[in-house]
C-alpha cells in the first residue's frame, strides 16, 4: 500500500464524535430529517429518517414515555436483560445516497461486535442508551454540511467594520 492509500485509508477510518441537535421535518419535502453535529466543529450531519424512527427518537430526547416498550425500548431490554452493553454507534459509509451504521456493542465484559445498522434505528438506540455518537470522517466529507455560528458571523460583520471606509461605499462594481 502506498503512502498516499495509507493516508487515504487512515482518514477514513477516523471517527469524530457527534452529537445529536435533534430531528425536524425538512421542507418542502415535509420528510423527517436528524441533525447530527461535530462534537468540536461546525459540521452538521442531515440524514433523512422515516417517520417512525423519527418519533422514536423525538419521543425519547423529549423524555416522553409510552404506554408499551416500543421496538427500539423492546432492542435495548433485550440487550439489557443478555448482559450486552451499546457502547458506541458510528455512522460509517454512505453508498448511493444510503447512510450505513454500526452499534458496537460489548458482552461477556470483554467480547466486542458490531452490528450493521440503518443509522435512525442506531440512533434511536444510542439516545436511550445514552452512549456516544459518532462519524466517519469520509461520511462528513462526502454529505455534511459547514455552518458557521452566530459568533463567527459577529466577528466577520465586526472586523468589516473595523476596515471599511465610506469610498469602499462609492466604488463602482
Amino acid at each position: 500500500m502506498t503512502e498516499e492509500n495509507k493516508k487515504i485509508d487512515k482518514n477514513t477510518r477516523k471517527q469524530i464524535e457527534m452529537t445529536l441537535e435533534g430531528v425536524r421535518i425538512e421542507f418542502p419535502s415535509q420528510r423527517p430529517i436528524l441533525l447530527l453535529k461535530e462534537k468540536n466543529g461546525n459540521r452538521y450531519l442531515p440524514i433523512w429518517v422515516g417517520a417512525f424512527e423519527a418519533s422514536a427518537i423525538a419521543l425519547e430526547i423529549s423524555n416522553i414515555k409510552t404506554p408499551r416498550p416500543m421496538t427500539h425500548d423492546l432492542i435495548v431490554n433485550i440487550f439489557k436483560e443478555l448482559g450486552i452493553k451499546v457502547e458506541t454507534i458510528e455512522v460509517c459509509d454512505i453508498k448511493d445516497n444510503t447512510f450505513y451504521a454500526y452499534l458496537n456493542l460489548r458482552y461477556l465484559d470483554d467480547k466486542k461486535i458490531k452490528i450493521d445498522s440503518r443509522p435512525s434505528d442506531a440512533i434511536a438506540i444510542a439516545v436511550r442508551e445514552k452512549c456516544k455518537i459518532y462519524s466517519s470522517e469520509h461520511v462528513l466529507k462526502l454529505a455534511g454540511i459547514e455552518i458557521q455560528t452566530i459568533e463567527d458571523e459577529i466577528k466577520k460583520f465586526r472586523d468589516f467594520l473595523d476596515h471599511v471606509t465610506p469610498e469602499d461605499f462609492n466604488k463602482e462594481l
